[in-house]
């Protein structure tokens, strides 16, 4: 038992380095725009690359780790991270070699938490799946948290080239670490193949990436465009709107565990967690939205972000649950639906505000985010494989 959390501790440490070398371009972009002389059309061509590797590679990825054990793939992954982030250190203004470097990483990421879905269902039971994948998928507010003053911190001191090196430091560790590392065998319990059985779980799994895949489109806008939300549209200075941008990744920290954990205690009545965290998601958007108070407004959107990423370890142990053997191939392609949600919102949001307000647009998001949760009434709570060696 502490063997097996201490690798859920390796993959969380893992899943943080991978954070760190994706967001530290967008610390890291404003010098470079400067020093570069790269628009803001390039910039975000800069940042697309990234999105389009690691959409494309969902799939493949979760089928090496499902081939290969997630052990080798993470550890191969970890390294070409952070050559990737080297790379794009000394790209310079060579923009053909910087958006390389960028949807090399994003390739190279695909594996993450496909690689991570598919080791907790081999390395731990179906009532603790819902925290272990909680506690890897924590890094995404722990990575999102750390990068900014990290970067920011070398930036100043050393430039922008300096800092993306460092941040590559801590891939380099985790490769090296999964190699020296011994872990169990990766078996997985296998999908029983009762008659009829088929038919259901591919119907669950098809309700699960639909609902995933909405949750995606609603927590993509709180990435992108929430600290511009306060400050443009509610009229926040420039620190304090920096200061309420962090606390929805400072709640995650706590929610994403914390609904990891509850999904794992409620047995039967586990999916009542998703359905709660996202339509609270929801009520909570359309009240921000709605309310003539900046400060109310932010507190309500920061609260209903930590809410939507809460169902992270919910959806991910579900998808274990349902898919066994094939959890990393499942996983590509959940996760997949859920970045195709990103790609979406982050550019649909403000075409909606600029046509009808930005109310408007974050009401759309509210009403995806109950339809999300709805979803979870169709599909089954106890729907586990039966173990066997796989």
């Amino acid at each position: 038992m502490k063997r097996t959390w201490a690798l859920v501790g390796l993959l969380s440490a893992t899943a943080t380095a991978a954070y760190l070398c994706r967001v530290n371009i967008t610390v890291a972009g404003a010098m470079m725009m400067r020093e570069l002389g790269l628009s803001q059309e390039a910039m975000g061509r800069v940042f697309s690359a990234f999105l389009l590797g690691y959409a494309l590679c969902q799939i493949p990825g979760g089928m090496l780790a499902d081939r290969f054990g997630a052990r080798r793939v993470l550890a191969w992954a970890s390294l070409v991270w952070a050559a990737a982030t080297v790379l794009a250190a000394g790209a310079g203004a060579a923009m053909p070699l910087l958006l390389a470097s960028r949807f090399l990483l994003g390739v190279a990421e695909a594996p993450m938490f496909p690689g991570a879905a598919r080791a907790i269902a081999a390395w731990t039971g179906p009532q603790e799946r819902g925290r272990a994948n909680g506690a890897v998928i924590a890094a995404i507010g722990l990575g999102s948290a750390i990068a900014p003053p990290l970067v920011s911190f070398v930036m100043v001191r050393s430039g922008w080239r300096a800092a993306l090196v460092v941040t590559a430091i801590p891939a380099v560790l985790a490769g090296l670490t999964w190699m020296a590392v011994r872990t169990p065998p990766e078996t997985a319990p296998a999908v029983a193949e009762a008659r009829g059985n088929g038919a259901p779980r591919t119907r669950a799994f098809a309700l699960l990436t639909l609902s995933y895949t909405l949750q995606g489109y609603v927590g993509y806008i709180f990435v992108f465009w929430f600290y511009l939300y306060l400050v443009e549209v509610r009229h926040f200075d420039l620190l304090r709107g920096a200061l309420m941008g962090s606390l929805p990744w400072l709640l995650s920290i706590v929610s994403i565990p914390l609904g990891g954990w509850a999904f794992d205690r409620l047995g039967a009545r586990r999916k009542a967690v998703p359905v709660a965290g996202l339509v609270g998601s929801g009520v909570l958007i359309a009240a921000g939205a709605h309310a003539a108070n900046a400060w109310l407004a932010a507190a309500c959107l920061a609260l209903a972000t930590g809410l939507v990423l809460s169902v992270e370890g919910p959806f991910w142990a579900a998808m274990t649950s349902i898919s066994g053997p094939r959890s990393g191939a499942a996983g590509g392609a959940m996760n997949m639906g859920s970045n195709l949600g990103g790609l979406i919102s982050p550019a649909l949001t403000p075409i909606v505000a600029r046509l009808m307000g930005w109310e408007a647009a974050l009401l759309i998001s509210a009403f995806l985010a109950v339809i999300a949760g709805a979803l979870w009434f169709w599909i089954p709570s106890t729907l586990e494989p039966s173990r066997s060696v796989a």
